[in-house]
């Protein structure tokens, strides 16, 4: 990647032989590896057996997670928060691995609508829930400083699965939580 990014550098008009950018091919290489991690990752060792049997049937919800991606499109950041419910069968998950699992799919070129579907796919496939409901909000740099640019424009995302398509009061009880003293 660090050749290539010479190459970039160069066709972009840039000398990468300048002192300011004699270690960019090669920062830009671990940090590209670093946003992308997600495509390496084991959600079977993130989830750590922090899976536990639990006579719970009530909504949980995890809101106000901070993500950061790659657009695929345009390799242009963009950011927000996920809002992550869902109602146990009979399992619980520890609480810090939600946030992980956001993590796995936010390191990885995405789209914002495809991210909030593979949260939602992941917890129901390693919970098997009576539902899960994922919301997304975020904001595109490439919406931001290039094409239309409009800064302040944001982009909501959903995915229900389970009781959450099926059932509005379990829907409409996630929206309010969510609307809810949400910091977005």
């Amino acid at each position: 990647m660090a050749a290539n990014m010479k190459e970039i550098l160069r066709a972009l008009g840039e000398d990468p032989n300048r002192e300011g950018l004699l270690s960019t091919p090669t920062r830009t290489e671990k940090a590209l590896k670093f946003l992308t991690s997600g495509y390496h990752a084991d959600i079977e060792k993130i989830v750590n057996g922090a899976i536990f049997t639990e006579k719970c049937d009530e909504m949980v919800v995890v809101k106000d997670i901070e993500f950061f991606s790659m657009c695929e499109h345009h390799m242009l950041p963009f950011y927000g928060k996920a809002h992550v419910a869902y109602i146990p069968k009979n399992k619980i998950i520890g609480l810090s691995k939600i946030p992980r699992l956001v993590d796995v799919f936010a390191r990885r070129l995405q789209v914002q609508e495809r991210l909030t579907q593979q949260i939602a796919e992941c917890l129901q496939e390693v919970l098997d829930p009576i539902g899960v409901g994922v919301i997304t909000e975020a904001r595109h740099f490439c919406m931001m400083m290039r094409g239309v640019e409009k800064q302040h424009s944001s982009t909501t995302s959903s995915a229900m699965l389970g009781a959450f398509r099926q059932r509005k009061d379990s829907r409409d009880e996630f929206l309010s939580h969510v609307r809810h003293n949400s910091l977005v």
